[in-house]
């Protein structure tokens, strides 16, 4: 047994990775160049030209978990690999290992999407790639993604991504973009709830449930919840009100649709108060509460997900842009982010990027990080 042995983690689940290159005589196998990529951007690697050097300057390390007979892809082969490598089986083999995880429990599935600004590529008329992606909100890990195709939207994409997850007993929460009754109802039909957001997309809904919730008259049919919150200068105070009175919605009713909700929020920052109200729809029962808590939650994906790629990975200066190749190597980073949470508990005073910082100076802590079992 080599010395880190990392049997039965995350890399086995890549060992089926369909390989886009033809023929028989490659130097570097499939595994090899995902290795390097993977381990490259745990220790902070964001280009090709990074992953090379790092592979050369880790290579021992890297030889106790594959052969690298010829040493090191060069950074064209890198780029070429993950161009042609097909997205659909990359991601095949990433919701295999987050499926073995079995930790999403009553958690809240928050889906959301992100454009990575810098993917677009000027020479071949490409714009940029946007992902949309499922986050647990409680477990800050990352379920899936899907690309959304050229001249589409999110409305597309969601579906897609939906299918790819087991909703069981969780909580999905989407925003506007995603309020449509056939995502309402593949939820349901999938064994989960869901809570989606109403704007100017659904505006006969959105403004009916609006009078509906802001008429006094109408206060004996809901359950209200308040908290307060203070801190870094700043006062908020937080109301929900829900109510399970929907027969006057007629056809406008969703699938599974159990309940309309008003979450308000009053900040007061110094002298400046400021008052916004949101409404939502949703198959959980009126416990203001818990639909408190779950649309609260739901910010994760943005706090925890969208910002740290961006602040942490860099994610929007990224300039891969070669056909497959963002999409492919978003899909890693989000990879590494789920390597990097689990291994953070061992690491209490770190944060995820003093973390890389040490996984890049010390192989012991990058052994630990790709040893992660969850």
């Amino acid at each position: 047994m080599k010395e880190f042995d990392i049997e039965e983690t995350f890399l086995d689940y890549f060992n089926d990775i369909e390989d886009p290159r033809n023929g028989k005589n490659k130097m570097y196998s499939a595994n090899e160049i995902l290795f390097v990529s993977i381990c490259a951007i745990i220790c902070g690697a964001e280009s090709w030209r990074d992953m090379v050097e790092f592979g050369i300057l880790k290579l021992e390390f890297l030889k106790q978990y594959l052969p690298f007979v010829n040493g090191i892809p060069s950074k064209n082969t890198f780029c070429r690999f993950f161009a042609a490598l097909k997205p659909e089986s990359f991601k095949t083999c990433f919701i295999s290992w987050v499926r073995s995880l079995q930790i999403l429990d009553n958690d809240i599935i928050a889906i959301d999407g992100k454009t990575i600004r810098h993917s677009f590529d000027s020479v071949n008329e490409t714009s940029a790639i946007h992902m949309v992606s499922a986050f647990a909100a409680k477990s800050r890990l990352v379920l899936g993604q899907q690309k959304v195709d050229n001249k589409s939207n999110e409305i597309t994409a969601i579906p897609k991504l939906l299918k790819l997850l087991d909703l069981r007993g969780s909580i999905v929460t989407i925003d506007a973009m995603g309020t449509q009754k056939e995502i309402a109802k593949q939820i349901i039909d999938d064994g989960g709830d869901y809570i989606l957001a109403l704007k100017g997309n659904h505006s006969t809904l959105h403004d009916d449930v609006t009078d509906f919730l802001q008429d006094k008259d109408n206060l004996k049919y809901c359950k209200t919840f308040q908290e307060s919150d203070c801190g870094h200068g700043r006062i908020e105070l937080r109301k929900c009100q829900a109510t399970e009175e929907l027969d006057w919605l007629g056809k406008l009713k969703f699938h599974g649709m159990k309940t309309i909700f008003c979450i308000e929020s009053q900040r007061i920052i110094r002298e400046t108060e400021t008052v916004e109200r949101r409404y939502y729809i949703s198959s959980l029962r009126a416990d203001p509460i818990k639909l408190n808590t779950a649309t609260r939650d739901h910010w994760a994906v943005e706090n925890c997900l969208h910002w740290t790629l961006d602040m942490t990975f860099n994610e929007d200066a990224s300039r891969i842009r070669s056909k497959n190749a963002p999409e492919n190597i978003a899909m890693i980073r989000h990879t590494v982010l789920n390597l990097l949470r689990q291994a953070k508990n061992k690491f209490k005073n770190s944060s995820l990027k003093g973390l890389r910082k040490k996984a890049g100076w010390d192989n012991s802590t990058l052994a630990v990080i790709l040893r992660q079992k969850f």
